[in-house]
């Protein structure tokens, strides 16, 4: 699914046909390429004056539009048609209908709504569930940063004990080197020495 919305206000005083354009501008419902021709404005308006009849006359068939006939309206070809309804069809603004006429099945689309903006709420619901979902994924993102410095923490605290330990072992062998080498007590050693052998000789 890919939902491009594009910011762009009415002007003062806009007409139908313009209005019509901003809002398939903002949803993202307009042909990409500034060269294309596809008249999608006046294809939405013909989608809601067939549903308008439709509801009218209790006949739902009239509101259903085939593609061919999209594409007439909107004056491009078929397949391009096809290219750009997908667009229509994720945001729910029109939705797929088959009817028989004359023993045969119709397969085309309509309105998703009784009016244009019971059907343009369908791609609000369509957004907002979009976002919605970002902000879960968000908040999911924003837990495991947490997580992750929780964990550097932990690890930070585990590695330092080991350090402590070996510095006093160190510190420990120093202190023995130390007595070991120490003159006095080499010198104690040697007093103590001469006082035994004194006390031999008296």
């Amino acid at each position: 699914m890919k939902i491009e919305l594009d910011l762009v206000e009415p002007v003062e005083h806009a007409s139908s046909d313009e209005l019509a354009k901003i809002v398939l501008a903002r949803l993202g419902l307009l042909p990409r390429k500034k060269d294309a021709l596809a008249k999608f404005h006046e294809l939405i308006v013909e989608l809601y004056e067939r549903k308008k009849l439709a509801n009218q006359d209790r006949k739902p068939e009239l509101a259903v539009m085939t593609v061919e006939e999209m594409g007439l309206q909107a004056g491009i070809k078929r397949q391009t048609m096809y290219d750009y309804l997908n667009r229509w069809l994720i945001l729910n603004v029109l939705k797929k209908t088959s009817f028989v006429s004359d023993g045969k099945i119709i397969t085309g689309y309509e309105l998703n709504g009784n009016n244009l903006e019971a059907a343009f709420r369908k791609a609000e619901f369509v957004i907002q569930n979009h976002l919605s979902a970002t902000l879960d994924i968000i908040k999911d993102f924003q837990n495991e940063l947490k997580k992750d410095k929780l964990r550097k923490s932990a690890n930070t605290q585990q590695d330092q004990p080991s350090e402590v330990d070996q510095s006093d072992e160190g510190d420990q062998e120093t202190d023995q080197n130390s007595q070991e080498n120490d003159p006095e007590n080499d010198q104690d050693s040697v007093e103590g020495d001469q006082v035994v052998s004194d006390d031999k000789k008296a």
